[in-house]
């Protein structure tokens, strides 16, 4: 997710159809910041988007069928793929931070969840796997949004859905939240993609989809919760 000069980067493998993905030291040390991040995420998200992610939960349920087999894609401490396994088939919890899926593994989990690492923009698994892929409050701290879609619009079935609920911060290109930008990047947390939610919308209708529903929650920040269909 969340520079430097090209030769300062290594190179990972990946293996599910869009070649290799090369990762830059800022990409690096941003992995390390989730993986450290990991023994904080549940308090903090209790602590401040409580609300917001019962209601998400409830939401996705109702969406997902017992006839499914869903993909999480940066699912952190898995708490989404937790929330909804009992919704589903099965869930593919992943995500590209080693601290957060150690975290998550230690969790009791119904044995239709498996957890594994997996970077959102090369994705293993074969084409047309899931009925349904979720994303959470992700695709806006990724330095390429519209990779991570075009992967997940390649392992999604034909008409797959798309759960992409994601914190809206456009307000932070305003001037009386650059102080708090520059504290959070300090800290190794960067926001690449700032949208407003009509904005968000129109880049994933932009992306090879079709909104299906979208609606604001209250949490930390706006929050985006979004419905789309593979176009």
């Amino acid at each position: 997710m969340p520079g430097f000069p090209p030769s300062q980067h290594y190179r990972e493998s990946g293996t599910g159809g869009t070649g290799r993905t090369e990762w830059s030291l800022e990409e690096a040390d941003n992995k390390g910041f989730w993986s450290r991040y990991a023994k904080l995420y549940d308090f903090e998200v209790d602590r401040f988007s409580h609300r917001a992610y019962e209601r998400m939960y409830q939401l996705m349920s109702e969406s997902l069928g017992s006839d499914m087999d869903v993909l999480e894609v940066a699912t952190g401490t898995g708490l989404i793929a937790l929330n909804i396994a009992g919704s589903v088939r099965s869930v593919a919890a992943t995500d590209f931070s080693p601290g957060m899926i150690a975290k998550a593994s230690r969790k009791p989990a119904p044995a239709n969840v498996a957890f594994s690492i997996e970077d959102a923009t090369s994705l293993s698994f074969a084409d047309a796997s899931f009925d349904a892929v979720i994303i959470s409050n992700a695709l806006h701290i990724m330095q390429n949004p519209r990779l991570a879609l075009e992967n997940i619009r390649r392992v999604l079935k034909p008409n797959g859905l798309l759960i992409a609920p994601t914190f809206s911060h456009g307000h932070l290109r305003q001037s009386t939240w650059n102080l708090n930008t520059r504290l959070l990047r300090h800290i190794g947390f960067e926001t690449y993609s700032k949208w407003t939610p009509e904005e968000y919308v129109a880049f994933i209708s932009d992306n090879g989809f079709r909104v299906s529903r979208w609606l604001m929650l209250n949490a930390a920040f706006p929050l985006v919760y979004l419905e789309a269909r593979v176009s």
